[in-house]
């Protein structure tokens, strides 16, 4: 199940090999090989899945995106929901009120996101091809083919239509490809620590910054806490060993007490960057999750960013390799999500900075900006759509309708079920008013009607978003629609 079977060769003119068996990896495997594209996942590591990973929370949009492939409500019975979020002891970000299944932010380890989607790949077909590191790649016009190397040293090739990297922040694709990744380490020296608790913390997640450090502390659920601090003045490199004194030390700065910290099974020390790669496709190689943008731990967007890439690139391969569609799509991949990475590399820049903010003037400077935001509704309700990811749209074509490029709701529909059930499989949903005269779909096409009447055809994308839509739409024009979109 865990090796590595060589494609047929009428296979690797339709294959992609997607490098990193991570979340974002694991997502866009499994929504290959579930469309029927043959799909090899390449991983250096041996088969594991860690309870060290460093994410822990799970925003609405990328629960929403698990919904549409059954996941969601497993995943949500494992993790603990949060209704909102408190920044720096002060405000609280309400989540309750966002237009979803999810309002709130779940708290879940990211090994269990991981067991998740590996389950659903293996389940799919995915071909896994653990302790192979890639070396080499070599594209053409017809294909890649890629390079690794095995546990005993030897040279292996692998030939596929394209290959994705979701290989992380030192990514092998992306430096093989020659992409540079700018940025900057925006915070040293911070500590990670895998500890029991004597006293159980009043908060799912425990969050504070003072003037010489900042916390967090949250439960992974089998009896341990992560906890990430950082102390001003302390920047160490990442080589230098963390001892539970000084993770005890960071956190009663934060939070005024350590609640008991002891029994560690792991600590560590890292540095956090912001960093973009300047495009995510050069030919028939794309870049994903980490591997194409990093940044703050701030706002916990990393993971979510990653699955959400995944999301948007897995039905375009599809479409491509299926021949529905034209390579030209894939373009379209580096113009929606670059400019995501951008803005969450911004805002969890801003976030972090105000964490950090040092001296009695900064941090009245920070709690006025945070005062002034939380009265004005708009504002603040848009920053916490933008968090979640619910708020993410993707720009519209001139003269195509408003929702065009918008996220579109998990929406009632006739007789029953909800709009993200009916996207389950990859397909496209049309969503027709009552009356609209329509052949009932096809293998990659689901029509469905609104569970109360409304006059707009909207045809919504695999990942949610709307591709097309019009008022009082005519047959001819939705059939229009969908062979332009659908193929």
């Amino acid at each position: 199940m865990h090796g590595t079977t060589p494609h047929p060769a009428d296979d690797a003119a339709r294959s992609v090999a997607v490098v990193g068996a991570g979340p974002t990896g694991l997502l866009l495997a499994g929504d290959l090989a579930e469309a029927g594209i043959p799909v090899t996942l390449v991983e250096k590591r041996p088969h594991r899945i860690s309870n060290l990973s460093r994410a822990l929370v799970v925003h609405a949009r990328t629960l929403e995106q698990l919904d549409a492939r059954g996941l969601a409500d497993e995943l949500a019975g494992i993790g603990r929901p949060l209704g909102s979020l408190r920044l720096f002891g002060r405000l609280s970000l309400d989540l309750g009120s966002l237009p979803s299944r999810f309002p709130y932010v779940l708290v879940v380890p990211q090994y269990e996101v991981e067991r998740l989607l590996e389950r659903r790949a293996v389940k799919a077909g995915v071909r896994f091809a653990h302790e192979r590191e890639v070396t080499g790649l070599r594209q053409d016009a017809d294909g890649v083919d890629v390079e690794v190397r095995t546990p005993g040293g030897r040279t292996e090739s692998l030939r596929a239509a394209y290959v994705v990297g979701a290989d992380g922040v030192h990514s092998a694709v992306r430096d093989l490809i020659g992409l540079p990744f700018p940025g900057r380490s925006v915070i040293r020296s911070l500590v990670l620590a895998d500890v029991r608790l004597t006293e159980e913390p009043g908060s799912v997640l425990t969050a504070d910054a003072g003037p010489d450090g900042f916390a967090l502390v949250a439960p992974f659920g089998d009896g341990y806490h992560r906890v990430t601090g950082w102390r001003r003045g302390h920047d160490r490199p990442d080589s230098d060993p963390v001892d539970l004194e000084e993770v005890r030390e960071i956190v009663r700065g934060a939070l005024g007490t350590d609640f008991g910290m002891h029994d560690p099974r792991w600590m560590s020390r890292i540095h956090s960057d912001e960093r973009q790669a300047p495009s995510y496709r050069v030919g028939r190689v794309l870049l994903a999750g980490d591997a194409a943008h990093v940044h703050s731990p701030a706002g916990g967007q990393g993971m979510n960013t990653g699955l959400q890439d995944a999301a948007n690139l897995g039905w375009k391969l599809a479409a491509v390799l299926g021949g529905h569609a034209a390579p030209e799509l894939l373009d379209t991949y580096q113009g929606e999500r670059h400019p995501v990475g951008r803005m969450v590399l911004l805002g969890s820049g801003a976030l972090i900075r105000g964490a950090l903010a040092h001296g009695p003037a900064a941090r009245l400077l920070r709690a006025t900006a945070l005062d002034t935001a939380s009265r004005v509704g708009p504002v603040w309700r848009r920053g916490t759509a933008m968090v979640s990811g619910i708020g993410i749209r993707y720009r519209r074509p001139r003269g195509a309708h408003r929702v065009v490029g918008a996220r579109v709701p998990d929406v009632p529909l006739a007789g029953g079920g909800r709009l993200y059930e009916a996207l389950r499989g990859g397909r496209f949903v049309l969503l027709a008013p009552p009356g609209l005269d329509l052949a009932p779909g096809g293998e990659r096409l689901a029509v469905e009607r609104w569970a109360a009447p409304r006059g707009t055809a909207v045809l919504v994308r695999p990942d949610g978003y709307a591709a097309w839509a019009a008022e009082e739409a005519t047959a001819e024009q939705v059939r229009a629609a969908v062979g332009e979109h659908v193929g």
